[in-house]
């Protein structure tokens, strides 16, 4: 038994369940470590960007997996590469900028170059000057080139893994996560906003976040006040067989009242608020399924969110073990007329770094990092909506939360859990 492993068996689980996690999962460095070999540069699939983000040969995206610097390139042949962002030499990172176009890429250090597809092409003074020094003759470029990543594309986004393991992107999806993803992404997409965000917490508090449709309408107000999504609302929990992907989803109801959230003093509906702007809020059932909320993930930082027409992507990146960075984009479709570009925009106030329904996101999983400090015997409590891992025809559960958790013990543990 290895070293690595002892130390993530070190931290005891309550059960082979996944209703109760331990708090050191979220402030363990060893932990932390471990997760970048078996979770990040295990078998899975990590979103690298999107394909509309590599218009023509010679387009690059640099972004990570883990914590670890990644370029993705469209070459000649229009195929996309993605490899690791650090140079065979000496180890200087090799793109300096977030997206660009460059017919080859060229190290600023010792003036290595590598084409498109990371093939080692050039090396600077290789014969030396003037007949003196120059690299060994044992030198070969071919054993130099860039260490590459398998690539997948599914409906317009680029998934990476360094595994040789990792199932084919369909059946890592799962059906249903897959149909879930192209009715959203069903024709061409644009972009139409970015921004980054950092987090002072461990990236599974993140995520996890995202997977909770519990805390939605009781944490973000917006929500109720506003009718958008209330947990008595017509929706449901789709959870992967894997657990580790999951979609909510649900549909404005006018018919209801806050009847509920009152008698448990719960912060509800005052309709002494009111929007300045109600326009914000008047949607198109783009779609044809009444689904006016959507937000599905892929394991493990992968999120697709719908609220509304509202269209955005979120990449969750490890950054440390009490802080990540969550990277928004915000998307349209390229046959969009002008007013639906508007009332994209005028919606994507709701979500975001300082979004009216997100805002609290980005300060909770703080919270918890905060206290759960020095609490190694303590453990969270995952049982609203029962024990098990799996699909639910309501809202007011953890299911997928519990998901994800039966996708990570499963990764860092080698057996699946109870679930």
């Amino acid at each position: 038994m290895n070293q690595s492993f002892e130390s993530t068996k070190s931290i005891e689980w309550p059960s082979d369940k996944v209703t109760y996690v331990p708090y050191r999962l979220y402030t363990d460095p060893q932990q932390y470590a471990l997760e970048g070999e078996r979770i990040y540069r295990g078998p899975t699939w990590n979103y690298l960007c999107l394909d509309a983000e590599l218009p023509e040969p010679g387009s690059f995206v640099v972004t990570r997996v883990g914590e670890t610097p990644i370029v993705v390139t469209r070459d000649d042949e229009g195929q996309v590469n993605a490899f690791v962002n650090r140079c065979a030499h000496r180890g200087a990172t090799l793109c300096l900028e977030k997206r660009g176009k460059a017919e080859q890429i060229t190290c600023v250090y010792h003036a290595w170059s590598y084409s498109l597809k990371g093939e080692l092409t050039g090396v600077a003074f290789q014969r030396g000057v003037k007949r003196q020094g120059g690299m060994s003759e044992c030198f070969k470029k071919q054993e130099h080139n860039l260490r590459r990543l398998h690539v997948a594309t599914f409906a317009g986004l680029v998934f990476g893994t360094f595994s040789e393991e990792a199932p084919n992107i369909e059946s890592y999806l799962g059906g249903e996560i897959a149909t879930r993803i192209k009715r959203v992404l069903h024709k061409p997409i644009k972009i139409i906003g970015r921004n980054t965000q950092v987090l002072h917490n461990n990236w599974k508090l993140y995520f996890e976040n995202t997977k909770d449709s519990y805390h939605a309408s009781l944490l973000h107000t917006f929500f109720t006040t506003f009718e958008i999504n209330r947990l008595n609302q017509k929706g449901g929990i789709i959870v992967d067989e894997s657990g580790g992907n999951h979609v909510s989803y649900s549909k404005i109801d006018d018919a209801l009242n806050n009847d509920e959230y009152g008698a448990q003093n719960i912060r509800s509906n005052n309709e002494e608020y009111r929007l300045a702007d109600p326009s914000m809020l008047e949607g198109i059932d783009e779609f044809g399924d009444g689904i006016t909320l959507q937000i599905l993930t892929v394991f493990p930082g992968f999120v697709l969110q719908q609220i509304q027409n509202a269209i955005a992507i979120r990449q969750v990146l490890p950054t440390g073990v009490d802080s990540c960075e969550l990277v928004w984009t915000y998307l349209g479709f390229e046959d969009d007329d002008e007013a639906m570009d508007e009332l994209r925009l005028k919606q994507s106030n709701l979500a975001g770094p300082a979004g009216y329904i997100s805002l609290e996101d980005g300060a909770v999983g703080a919270f918890v990092q905060r206290s759960i400090q020095g609490v190694d015997e303590d453990e969270s409590v995952i049982l609203m909506g029962g024990d098990r891992a799996e699909s639910q025809p309501f809202r007011a559960t953890e299911s997928s939360v519990r998901g994800f958790w039966k996708k990570y013990r499963t990764l860092m543990e080698g057996v699946e859990p109870d679930a």
